[in-house]
């Protein structure tokens, strides 16, 4: 089959019948190899279904899969072309979590041996479910914060997004003690209670600006470095218009600062930070003026 006739096969099939011919897919391209059980298993279902699936997926792709009978599996061909896409987060993901949006349970089984740092900041289900519902259904909360400035207090909040910098998770919202934008760390929250309120026009997501503004970061390996195409291979980098490695990413005003510091991105106007640690330069570093967190990026300084 060819593409266009394999793209209208998928549209006529269910979505669950795609999840499980994905499922397929993702464990002959990134295990080599899959075998019935494996969707009896992960979908509960009985052998003759998981037959006709794996009959389904040798149909719209044969040359990515054959079968052998002495061992009772299925091969990836060398001749492998993806039915579907796949983004490396989610499928790192899956291969070191080993769920996915469906998963029940609390324990996990990853499909690879694989080692992940140690989480220190476990995030509260019961704050998180209160935060979330809030978000989704855009209302107000009234919670208890404890600041490393102010100590406790009582805040209301409106929260519209949340925000993940690398370590711990925080809440995007209008602060209405202070009358301003933030972020909230989730952990520092306390008994949180979503309340009957009108949110004006002020607090939503379409006022923030610095959530709204979007920062174009131009980032080159360290100056410093003796083999900086070793960090451009890292990072992908490609050639700008000086044939020069350079990564562009485009970021929200409101967590610049967040990426800056996760990868120790020199931010120094003269790449002045030495240390086995800076590996990055941010070249374009004007770009951060007026970003409010750019405090936390290492170096930067600002010339007003």
């Amino acid at each position: 089959m060819d593409k266009k006739e394999i793209a209208q096969a998928l549209s006529e099939l269910s979505q669950t019948q795609k999840e499980r011919l994905s499922h397929i897919d993702f464990r002959l391209m990134f295990l080599g190899v899959m075998q019935r059980g494996d969707l009896i298993q992960r979908f509960g279902m009985k052998e003759a279904a998981a037959t006709r699936d794996i009959a389904l997926y040798r149909k719209l792709a044969a040359n990515n899969i054959s079968y052998n009978t002495k061992e009772r599996s299925y091969f990836y061909n060398a001749q492998f072309v993806p039915l579907f896409e796949y983004t490396s987060e989610r499928a790192l993901a899956a291969l070191s979590r080993g769920f996915g949006d469906d998963f029940v349970g609390v324990h996990s089984k990853s499909m690879l041996t694989c080692e992940i740092p140690a989480q220190l900041s476990i995030t509260q289900l019961e704050t998180l479910s209160v935060l979330t519902r809030a978000i989704f259904q855009r209302q107000v909360v009234k919670v208890k914060y404890y600041s490393l400035s102010s100590g406790a207090s009582t805040r209301e909040i409106v929260p519209f997004a949340l925000v993940d910098n690398g370590l711990r998770w925080h809440i995007r919202a209008y602060d209405r003690k202070r009358s301003r934008f933030t972020d909230f760390v989730v952990n520092r929250m306390e008994k949180p209670q979503i309340i009957e309120s009108t949110i004006e026009e002020h607090e939503t997501k379409e006022a923030d600006n610095q959530w709204n503004r979007i920062v174009e970061l131009e980032i080159v390996p360290h100056p410093a470095l003796d083999h900086p195409e070793t960090i451009a291979m890292d990072y992908a980098m490609q050639k700008n218009n000086s044939n020069n490695p350079m990564l562009n990413i485009n970021v929200r005003a409101a967590v610049a600062g967040y990426l800056l510091r996760r990868w120790n991105i020199d931010c120094s106007e003269d790449h002045s930070l030495r240390g086995n640690e800076y590996h990055l330069w941010l070249k374009n570093y004007p770009a951060l003026y007026g970003v409010d967190n750019i405090v936390i990026a290492p170096g930067y300084q600002s010339t007003t």
